[in-house]
């Protein structure tokens, strides 16, 4: 009775994570779907309150790590209940730092909405943003069902995203050098792409932990990228 009492116990602390890490999804979704509405409508209220919004994503990653800290130190979990507690922590840092990634593209949009609009360009960032909250989207779907295909898929198409800013970036620089007044707007909007480019990639990193954590095998073959060069490395 005291060992199915324990499991009980155990399951009940997985499951108030499992639904803490639900919560924090659906707030990360939000706050890149908005930041994103925001530049493509100027939309300075809802910028705002992407940014304000942001803290409660902090507090649900401590309620996270503690509570996976918690059943480490009472319940020595081992196996798929360890790999289901790491998961949970390595899972809600991403989505902390996806949260951060939407509330620094917020605050470009508050800087966009005051400088010279670049409609063909803040157009290319909608694309682009529309395409890593799809990506995001599917993976929590993936994490909220354990669909392993569906993980498996977010990480084979990672590069779609790069491709996409690799496109933005050249697009930027023709602007930039074709008309200086464009210049600020066209630095903001490159932050922009390169916090959704970030975000893509932590879609793809809880995509490898959702399918280890269901697995018990790593994804081992190098990451898809774009074959083109980046800013950096050109």
């Amino acid at each position: 009775m005291a060992m199915e009492h324990t499991v009980k116990a155990f399951d009940e602390e997985l499951d108030a994570m499992t639904a803490e890490l639900a919560r924090m999804g659906g707030l990360a979704e939000a706050e890149v779907a908005d930041a994103i509405h925001a530049i493509a409508n100027s939309d300075l209220a809802l910028a705002t309150s992407v940014i304000a919004r942001d803290s409660r994503l902090d507090v649900l990653e401590r309620e996270v790590e503690r509570r996976a800290i918690r059943l480490f130190a009472l319940r020595q979990p081992v196996a798929d209940d360890l790999r289901h507690t790491v998961a949970a922590m390595k899972i809600g840092s991403n989505l902390e730092r996806v949260g951060d990634l939407a509330k620094n593209i917020a605050k470009r949009a508050v800087v966009i909405v005051e400088t010279e609009p670049v409609t063909p360009l803040t157009s290319s960032i909608e694309r682009m943003g529309d395409l890593v909250t799809d990506r995001l989207k599917t993976v929590l779907d993936a994490l909220a069902s354990r669909d392993v295909e569906a993980a498996v898929q977010v990480w084979k198409n990672d590069h779609e995203i790069d491709e996409h800013y690799d496109s933005i970036f050249r697009e930027l620089l023709t602007y930039m050098m074709g008309d200086p007044r464009t210049i600020a707007a066209c630095a903001h909007l490159l932050f922009v792409a390169k916090n959704l480019e970030r975000i893509g990639d932590h879609a793809t990193n809880i995509a490898e932990i959702l399918y280890y954590q269901i697995t018990g095998v790593e994804l081992t073959d190098e990451r898809p990228k774009s074959d083109s060069l980046t800013p950096a490395e050109a």
